[in-house]
């Protein structure tokens, strides 16, 4: 009978807890999405600046489209793969990622 009380007691406790947390507005919970964006060009500065700029863009567009206006973002980090390797230039493709919370 002792465990079963228990069982009862940890349950009403939960259940507070629970109920407390969802009904108090103080406590916010932020929602996080990750993003990414690739850039094909030749050289690889010109590929890597777009990737970010364009990520940028891409993040802003989505926020206004999902009526968010206060997000912020991560650190990027960008990646760069040789596509095509010729003799007088080169081909990268970039791809920048980060992730945005609101």
């Amino acid at each position: 009978m002792g465990l079963n009380r228990t069982f009862l007691i940890a349950v009403t406790l939960l259940l507070a807890v629970s109920a407390t947390l969802t009904i108090n507005p103080g406590i916010a919970e932020a929602k996080c999405k990750k993003f990414g964006f690739t850039v094909n060009d030749y050289g690889k500065k010109g590929p890597t600046e777009d990737a970010k700029r364009l990520l940028d863009k891409f993040i802003a567009n989505w926020m206004a489209k999902n009526n968010i206006k206060n997000y912020r973002t991560k650190p990027k980090t960008v990646s760069c793969e040789l596509f095509i390797d010729v003799v007088l230039f080169d081909e990268y493709t970039c791809r920048a990622d980060t992730t945005a919370c609101w």
